[in-house]
């Protein structure tokens, strides 16, 4: 694998985070998110549960996360690296990781649209990382 396939594939993996969880960096924009979910849960007639919209912690930590992966992203974006794309394949096992016991414990099977997002990027991104030739470091 090339270094700008490389490259290519951070970005695009960054740019795919930025997208998705934009939304739930600022405190007046993630409870628009939770009554979407919510109201196409309902639409859809799914099993489960959705984040309250209108609890503190739930925005708190929403907005933490939110937070952490836009200035990842924006990193990844300026700075593609393979040890950036480690990093980031990491981090979406452990995402997905607790996507998949948050629908085991209940979660709104809406979850599972994010779960095989998160993992098909896991494997691919992993895959190109893994086949890259270039030393680890930035």
């Amino acid at each position: 694998m090339t270094s700008s396939a490389v490259r290519n594939t951070v970005r695009i993996s960054a740019f795919y985070d930025l997208i998705v969880t934009a939304g739930f960096a600022l405190p007046f924009t993630a409870p628009a998110l939770f009554e979407g979910f919510g109201a196409l849960q309902v639409a859809l007639g799914l099993p489960g549960s959705v984040p309250d919209a209108g609890d503190v912690f739930t925005l708190m930590f929403a907005n933490l996360m939110g937070s952490l992966v836009v200035v990842w992203s924006v990193f990844r974006l300026a700075r593609p690296s393979r040890a950036a794309g480690a990093a980031d394949t990491a981090a979406r096992f452990l995402f997905s990781l607790g996507m998949a016991a948050a629908l085991i414990h209940g979660a709104s099977p809406l979850v599972l649209g994010m779960l095989i997002l998160e993992v098909v990027w896991a494997i691919v991104q992993g895959a190109v990382m893994a086949s890259a030739r270039l030393p680890v470091v930035a």
